[in-house]
């Protein structure tokens, strides 16, 4: 089968005997050629975000090497920690660089540029310990235990702010890699909707690579053979950064490999999307098997090491929790009581962990008999197709709008964190109801406990639809680890600050 490009283009017939030049698909809504004038290009951010690694980079290590230096010795510093003070940061910044900190793939993708200052730091606290026992010399444990978690947070702090201000830029259209994208009109499809939704991750979509015969969403486009040279035709034409290859059966092996070789010399990335999706970077590894590359991935951790880790982080930071809200709780079950009729906590049946009911507690936000009344509110449900929602509720009480808008209502279920009912971040949990319209695929959100909190507490709460509630729990279920529990927990305070979906 011949495949290829698509473009807007003349649609007259081409003479007898000539070669219809190639087609690309080009969105509606990005310009085939955008002016240099109107955008950075990515050798000029780049640049930029390096050099501003660098320099938060040197700036935190002078930040943990200054103050564990006075936290340490006062003003009595001698001239040997002095000198080792002032070392300090240029080795964090060689710990960084060895750790492919300052590499372009990672610039603003948050996750893996953490992950190098956190092995920097770890690397620099093996190094230190390492060049103390070979030397005898003996290095201040005080200084040491200062000076590397210092640097470290100062760093994780500096490449936040720069995360958050080219997350910013991206927003705006500036510092995103354009990228053409080859495959089927519907692996396209998909790619450039996730692309669209996730702007801070800097790729835009200018063209579109379709095999003859697939159906285009546009009318009027011709359908032509698609070669290497189509490929490279559209590189040039469209100023492309990145070429995106969508599990493509008919351009692998040694074609693919011959059009890597092409994008490199023209600087161009090449990315291979395996088709597998939302599935993690940690479930996924390469690994060479009889001289050939093969794509691995791995099973989601569901019990064992791993879960128990999470099950004691659980029940020692929710019994934190507990004491440092136990004020908050007070006060607030005094104000239920109060301001109206009924039991200060509300009991209600979820379902947890591989099916078992528990009762989650919260606190009453509603009337007495909001069960009863739900019936004649249903036609407004401002919900999803399952979840009933209604953001003027009439059946909330006067206290219990703050408690929603700040989610204070669901404190009390930090008690069924140390039950072990729950989780502090895991997927929403169900009520019966909902479990009963669940499809085969749906259960699987239930190989880990409910959260108190989770993805869809910090991706938009009750303005979610259903079908991405459910999508975002399946992927908490099939990629958590402590690290994203962490994340989330940082995120939520965010959410809940700003009161997003809460109603």
């Amino acid at each position: 089968m011949s495949e290829g490009l698509a473009e807007p283009a003349d649609l007259r017939p081409a003479p007898s005997g000539e070669r219809r030049r190639p087609v690309w698909v080009v969105p509606d809504e990005v310009p085939a050629v955008l002016p240099r004038s109107a955008r950075y290009t990515e050798a000029r951010w780049v640049a930029r975000y390096r050099r501003a690694s660098l320099a938060a980079d040197l700036g935190a290590g002078v930040i943990g090497a200054s103050l564990a230096l006075v936290a340490r010795f006062g003003a009595q510093i001698n001239l040997g920690y002095f000198v080792l003070g002032a070392l300090l940061p240029i080795a964090w910044v060689a710990c960084v660089a060895l750790q492919r900190g300052y590499e372009t793939r990672y610039f603003g993708t948050g996750p893996e540029e953490f992950r190098s200052i956190i092995r920097a730091a770890v690397a620099l606290t093996a190094v230190v310990a390492i060049t103390s026992y070979a030397t005898k010399s003996e290095v201040a444990r005080g200084f040491v235990v200062l000076a590397v978690p210092m640097t470290c947070v100062a760093a994780m702090f500096g490449r936040w702010i720069l995360h958050r201000q080219i997350s910013w830029r991206r927003v705006a259209g500036r510092c995103m890699r354009r990228v053409l994208v080859v495959g089927r009109n519907d692996q396209v499809t998909t790619l450039r909707r996730h692309l669209e939704e996730r702007p801070a991750d800097g790729y835009v979509v200018v063209a579109s690579c379709l095999p003859r015969g697939d159906s285009f969403d546009e009318e009027g486009l011709e359908r032509l053979g698609r070669t290497e040279m189509d490929i490279l035709a559209g590189v040039d034409k469209y100023d492309v950064e990145v070429v995106a290859i969508v599990a493509d059966p008919e351009l692998a092996g040694h074609s693919l490999r011959r059009l890597s070789w092409a994008l490199e010399q023209r600087g161009v990335d090449l990315i291979v999307s395996p088709g597998i999706v939302e599935v993690a970077g940690p479930r996924i590894s390469i690994r060479p098997v009889a001289g050939l590359s093969l794509l691995h991935l791995e099973r989601p951790s569901v019990s064992g090491g791993p879960h128990v880790l999470k099950s004691i982080f659980d029940r020692v930071v929710g019994c934190l929790l507990l004491l440092a809200v136990a004020p908050l709780l007070m006060v607030t079950a005094v104000l239920v009581k109060l301001t109206s009729r009924g039991p200060v906590l509300f009991r209600q049946t979820r379902v947890g962990r591989g099916g078992e009911q528990f009762q989650m507690l919260k606190f009453r936000t509603m009337v007495v008999d909001a069960e009863a009344r739900k019936a004649e509110l249903h036609a407004l449900n401002e919900g999803n197709k399952v979840l009933f929602k209604l953001r003027d509720d009439p059946r909330v009480t006067r206290i219990g709008r703050y408690l929603r808008r700040f989610s204070i209502d669901e404190l009390p279920q930090l008690v069924n964190v140390l039950r072990g009912d729950m989780s502090l971040v895991g997927p929403r949990p169900p009520l019966p109801a909902e479990v009963a319209q669940y499809a085969i695929d749906d259960a699987r959100r239930m190989l880990v406990k409910p959260g108190l909190t989770g993805l869809w507490q910090v991706s938009g709460r009750s303005d979610l639809t259903w079908e991405e509630s459910m999508r975002l729990d399946l992927r908490y279920a099939d990629n958590w680890s402590i690290a994203l529990d962490l994340l989330i927990l940082w995120k939520t305070a965010r959410a809940v600050l700003g009161s997003d979906g809460a109603y």
